[in-house]
């Protein structure tokens, strides 16, 4: 039989067609098999996959068709993060309706999914714009809701001018809105909230609990709940019945106060104000640092402007006047919203001190030699306190708690802990979001949608271009309802929900989508969850990893779920960059996927994204990279091609013989490697390395050495592939005769007796320097090993006229021979 050619396309819509058809990938509930939920973040139908969702998708596939092989009933699930600003912002553009884009989009690349070969199940698929996934999401804010953790409150929040719509802290990056890039400003409105730092502390420990999730992702979560311990120090207004306190975690500076400063927004600023002649031009100031974005306010190069008051407050401890500045570095949602001024020792209040002339006292003193006045930075250190009435000549240690305990006997303070954490806010002026179930009545006030008249659906018909609220408000028939409590005229809530509800849960709905009594089954959940493996950038480690670990924490609370962590181990890929920058439209790098699956085929474009860097590291795209993947499947191809009919006649392998037994020993080398690299480490690349290595030793193997031991190596080599390069290797396996896919066949199990090596390669350094190799019997004496070093010809040119001055043998490793 003549060889075939390796004609990628056609290879791929025949098996693509094939798994499809017989429901390959089908996840079955009852089957015997241990469970094992391999999940990637689910995407934003944005309308075309990059190489971004490429890598990320190729990672999942070969961890869940490895787990398949590996015996494991694997659930392997997409869907679609499908509400969201920019399928709204598009119809605005093409003056159209956002479903129709939206689900062009879904359509499109759940095509460029199927193109690819990922195994999905794709009968669980989960959109999270449709009624049946978005009355769930209402039924959850019901639930937190009656668990007394959603609230509505006025307060100021980031606006985004152009999205015309609410950014969570999180969505503000660098002072600009997160998704469209304009500068983010404050305003004042009433918002719905869900009350994560009632969560704080169990977010915070239980990372203790995730081993399986990277340091650094843990580590991002701990510093934004941002845990501090200290002590809320409560100052008297002079001529004022007003307080105002302060948190601090250093209190053994107290002594040291010569100024407070307090947040523009902080309440008791026009309170304390009203009849100060400075009332306009403190107003003023407040409006004008309103406009910055906390980065602006708050970064340690943003210069400290600040305003007198005019009032003062009382020391709690000394009685004396202290100044009660407004500044723009203090925030109102941080600690209390206001802050002691102790120049002598914080850098920052240095800084403003120096700048308005305020006095800077020192009350903290070094061991040893006192500190050099006057003061040219702030001591921040440890020390010993002076100037301190009966707590001078105490450590700082111990002033801490002794302070902390005299305000708290007097009544003036308390030891407290502190998080940087706020509560999530929820609301968005925007129509393309899940609504909130909430009506308002005068005569019942709020009152929540019954859970059976669910989904609140949204209209089709709004007008999107209304600056400052809700499209949803201009729609008076939805707007103008019945309250569901007494039947009297009530409105409707008209925001919507961030969409980081919907992803905040959407891993629990794949386990029973078609549930319709329910959000979820939670037997079955409680058999797929926590997620095994979880996949998608390290950009989610903040805002989705967060509000999913919190979701999942309430949840188990209600007794819906048995578990209190939703992802057991977390892998984060990192970028595909080319040209030194990632991939995008704006730089003109981007590298089409469909191109590359048209000209190389899908199981290219896949060993190419696995091989060319360990999955956490960022991938430099290289286009002879990719004719490299493509020409090693090729190898893989005429490999099998020219042996194919010898499988039919094939008889037991003989590893007797030397060429075979080194074979033998190669083929169950790789598959101890590619198990281990796949199974334990993810390090694809290295995985793919260890399969390149096996096909060299096949291709060098001796014509006349026993065929029984090449084969049971090429059908290694098909099996080993096979999550990597799903198509190809379906083709082979039938190829040389087997009639079931290779994707049920078990994988291959290594033999320990086949790693026990007969021989052993030695480096030979000359003077540190590795100058060539020698293989020699693993119980060779050094006598031996001597012997055959010198005799090799590389080496005999380098100690040609000098002498051996040493020859030191590291065993199984390598040999130094030192010569002068």
């Amino acid at each position: 039989m003549s060889e075939r050619k390796y004609e990628p396309a056609e290879i791929e819509r025949k098996w693509q067609k094939y798994w499809e058809q017989s429901g390959l990938h089908k996840t079955v509930e009852a089957s015997g098999q241990p469970y094992y939920y391999c999940l990637e973040m689910f995407p934003y139908p944005s309308g075309r996959l990059h190489m971004g969702h490429v890598r990320v998708y190729s990672i999942g596939d070969v961890v869940a068709r490895f787990k398949r092989m590996q015996g494991y009933n694997v659930l392997h699930p997409m869907g679609w993060d499908a509400f969201g600003m920019p399928a709204e912002n598009a119809a605005i553009k093409n003056q159209s309706h956002p479903a129709p884009w939206t689900f062009d989009n879904i359509a499109f690349m759940r095509n460029q999914q199927k193109e690819l070969g990922v195994s999905y199940d794709w009968e669980r698929e989960v959109t999270t714009c449709l009624p049946d996934y978005y009355k769930w999401t209402q039924w959850l804010f019901l639930l937190f809701y009656e668990r007394g953790l959603a609230y509505k409150k006025k307060g100021a929040v980031n606006w985004c001018p152009e999205c015309a719509t609410v950014l969570a802290n999180e969505q503000v990056e660098d002072g600009e809105c997160w998704r469209c890039g304009s500068e983010v400003v404050k305003k004042d409105l009433e918002q719905w909230f869900l009350r994560i730092t009632d969560y704080a502390e169990r977010l915070l420990n239980d990372l203790d609990k995730l081993s399986g999730w990277p340091e650094r992702v843990k580590t991002m979560q701990r510093n934004w709940i941002g845990k501090s311990h200290g002590t809320e120090v409560v100052f008297a207004v002079d001529g004022h019945d007003e307080t105002l306190t302060v948190f601090t975690t250093r209190p053994d500076t107290l002594y040291g106060v010569t100024y407070l400063v307090v947040a523009p927004e902080h309440p008791a600023v026009e309170r304390i104000t009203q009849t100060s002649p400075r009332r306009d031009e403190i107003r003023a100031f407040v409006e004008e640092v309103r406009k910055k974005s906390e980065i602006e306010r708050t970064s340690a190069d943003a210069e400290k402007i600040g305003l007198f008051t005019g009032e003062y407050a009382i020391h709690p401890k000394t009685g004396e006047r202290v100044p009660i500045w407004i500044a723009n570095y203090v925030l109102p949602d941080y600690g209390t919203g206001a802050v002691m001024g102790v120049p002598a020792h914080d850098e920052r209040d240095f800084e403003f001190a120096t700048k308005y002339n305020l006095p800077i006292k020192v009350v903290i003193q070094p061991q040893g030699e006192p500190l050099a006045l006057p003061l040219q930075a702030a001591y921040t250190e440890k020390g010993v306190l002076v100037d301190s009435q009966e707590f001078s000549g105490l450590p700082t240690v111990e002033a801490i708690e002794k302070i902390s305990e005299s305000l708290e006997r007097e009544g003036k303070g308390k030891r407290t802990v502190s998080y940087r954490l706020r509560d999530w806010l929820i609301s968005r002026q925007r129509y393309w979001g899940c609504p909130i179930p909430i009506v308002y009545c005068e005569a019942c006030g709020t009152v929540p949608v019954p859970k059976e008249q669910l989904p609140v659906l949204l209209p089709d018909e709004v007008q999107f271009e209304v600056a400052g609220k809700s499209p949803l408000a201009t729609n008076e028939s939805f707007v103008n309802t019945a309250c569901p409590a007494c039947g009297g005229k009530a409105t409707r809530e008209t925001d919507t929900m961030d969409t980081f509800i919907d992803s905040s849960w959407y891993y629990l709905r794949y386990t029973s989508p078609q549930k319709a009594d329910g959000p979820f089954d939670s037997e079955a959940v409680n058999r797929w969850l926590p997620v095994d493996k979880y996949i998608g950038g390290i950009e989610h480690a903040v805002l989705h990893l967060l509000y999913s670990r919190f979701f999942t924490k309430v949840l188990y609370d209600a007794g819906l779920v048995n578990f209190e962590e939703p992802f057991e181990s977390l892998l984060t890929q990192g970028m595909v960059i080319k040209e030194g920058a990632k991939m995008s439209k704006s730089k003109g790098n981007v590298v089409s996927p469909e191109d590359i699956v048209a000209k190389y085929g899908a199981d290219t474009a896949r060993t190419f994204i696995l091989f060319a860097a360990p999955p956490d590291r960022d991938l430099e795209w290289s286009d002879q990279g990719v004719e490299g993947a493509h020409r090693f499947l090729g190898r893989v191809w005429r490999l099998v091609e020219t042996h194919a009919d010898r499988f039919a006649a094939r008889t037991a392998a003989d590893p007797s013989q030397p060429a075979a037994r080194k074979l033998w020993q190669q083929t169950h080398f790789a598959i101890k490697k590619v198990t281990e690299d796949i199974g334990e480490r993810y390090q694809f690349n290295t995985a793919i390395s260890a399969i390149m290595e096996l096909v060299n030793a096949i291709q060098a193997y001796p014509h006349n050495a026993d065929m029984g031991v090449k084969l049971d190596a090429i059908e290694t080599v098909i099996l080993l592939l096979a999550p990597v390069a799903p198509h190809i290797t379906e083709e082979l396996w039938h190829r040389i005769g087997h009639p079931e896919s290779v994707h049920l066949q078990k994988w291959p199990a290594f033999d320990p007796a086949a790693l026990v090596q007969d021989e052993i390669e030695y480096a030979i350094q000359v003077n540190g320097k590795v100058r060539d190799r020698v293989v020699v019997a693993k119980d060779a004496t050094q006598d031996e090993i001597r012997e055959l070093v010198l005799a090799r010809e590389k080496i005999k040119d380098e100690v040609a006229g000098k002498q051996v001055k040493k020859f030191i043998v590291v065993p199984g490793k390598l040999v130094n021979v030192v010569v002068g």
